[in-house]
């Protein structure tokens, strides 16, 4: 809940030109929504994840955190830390329907709204104070609409720019509010501990501070020839952010540049029946993505990951952008019949990238007549689409995925 701020006299109040930057963070949203469907969960430590031990936790509720668990963690080393850990499988299709809710309340206020991922958004609110009244009370009013529509709760940080809100968003997590007003901004940054700014990690931080620099506001205090002379690039990024300088716009939308899966097996396996069995499955499901965000794409990459952890990707461009699972599987299959060997493999995945407008797969050169396989194929995807659409994923697929789990 917002907490009103007592700002020092002239430093808590936004003028005309002032630019307004929300950060809106979902708390713990995986684990959150299943709790929300499953009410009986409300007092469990819950995990959205894969029931196998070489799984890792791709959300956890605030409950489980009080264990220590946290999202990237091993399946086997959360449950060892919490034995009557409750593990969920992930329902992305639910949480996207979710996420899309969030997207279009926000829109009420602002057309700029840029999200970077499944639950957190950024919103410029600069300029809207004669609609909707003080920013802070906006934003008080943006988050009381989430758990009306939602049954969700949200953190969110307001301030003048976009790093600024979003180290806010943190500050008092979960369901909270901070505000760090145009007067404040200045000494926030200077007095913000290096290991709290966004992209600076554990090992990063540690060398920083090694070199003297525990505060944000510890770079300003050198030349920036030296900076650049003891950091690098990092150091220009960092001096740049204490300076005030990293202000980057809210940007409404951004085509992603990617989509893909990936499987890792409860067993490594060499046997190229199962790996090309899960690249099927994968190549649909990628397929699928594509299509829901009408999008094609020319580049596709096959990922494989050895028993010892060595990596290896493959790619290969088309002269026409495709969004067919068949046609992702028919080259990812080829690219894995280079590359598999006889080394045990723990990891698969497929991705497409070189991304275009969905429309631009059926585009040929003009001389060039569309094959009526792939106006057929497109037909048998679009049906699945829709019985998926309305009965779940899951309800059709493939004679060759019957024996998946």
């Amino acid at each position: 809940m917002y907490r009103p701020v007592a700002y020092p006299a002239g430093k808590g109040e936004w003028r005309p030109e002032d630019p307004a930057i929300a950060h809106i963070d979902m708390d713990a949203f995986f684990a959150s929504i299943e709790i929300l469907d499953f009410p009986g969960l409300a007092d469990r430590s819950v995990i959205v994840g894969g029931s196998s031990d070489r799984g890792v936790v791709a959300a956890a509720s605030y409950k489980a955190r009080e264990y220590g668990i946290h999202s990237a963690m091993p399946i086997f080393q959360a449950k060892r830390l919490c034995p009557d850990l409750v593990i969920q499988p992930g329902r992305m299709n639910r949480y996207v329907e979710i996420s899309r809710k969030i997207i279009r309340l926000l829109g009420r206020y602002s057309p700029l709204v840029e999200q970077v991922s499944i639950d957190e958004a950024f919103i410029d609110l600069s300029g809207t104070m004669r609609l909707f009244g003080r920013y802070e009370d906006i934003v008080v009013a943006i988050r009381r609409e989430i758990k009306e529509e939602t049954g969700l709760t949200c953190s969110a940080g307001l301030s003048t720019g976009k790093l600024v809100a979003k180290i806010a968003s943190d500050i008092d997590k979960p369901d909270g509010m901070a505000v760090i007003p145009p007067g404040m901004v200045d000494g926030f940054l200077c007095g913000l501990p290096i290991g709290k700014v966004p992209g600076v990690g554990e090992k990063s931080a540690e060398q920083l501070r090694k070199k003297g620099i525990r505060y944000l506001g510890d770079i300003r205090k050198l030349p920036p020839a030296r900076v650049s002379e003891l950091f690098g690039k990092q150091g220009s990024r960092l001096l740049e952010i204490a300076l005030g300088d990293h202000n980057p716009p809210v940007i409404p939308y951004s085509r992603p540049k990617s989509i893909s899966n990936e499987l890792t097996f409860a067993e490594d396996t060499a046997d190229k029946a199962i790996l090309e069995r899960y690249l099927l499955s994968l190549s649909e499901k990628v397929a699928g993505r594509l299509r829901n965000q009408n999008l094609a794409g020319r580049t596709i990459t096959l990922k494989l990951k050895d028993f010892d952890h060595s990596m290896i990707t493959r790619s290969i461009t088309l002269d026409n952008p495709t969004h067919q699972g068949r046609k992702i599987y028919a080259e990812a299959g080829k690219l894995l019949a280079a590359s598999i060997g006889n080394r045990r493999k723990r990891l698969i995945g497929v991705g497409v990238s070189n991304l275009e407008p969905e429309e631009k797969a059926g585009q040929y050169d003009l001389f060039d007549e569309r094959p009526a396989e792939e106006e057929r194929w497109d037909r048998v995807d679009q049906a699945v689409d829709d019985i998926a659409h309305r009965f779940g994923h899951g309800a059709i697929r493939r004679g060759r995925l019957r024996k998946e789990s």
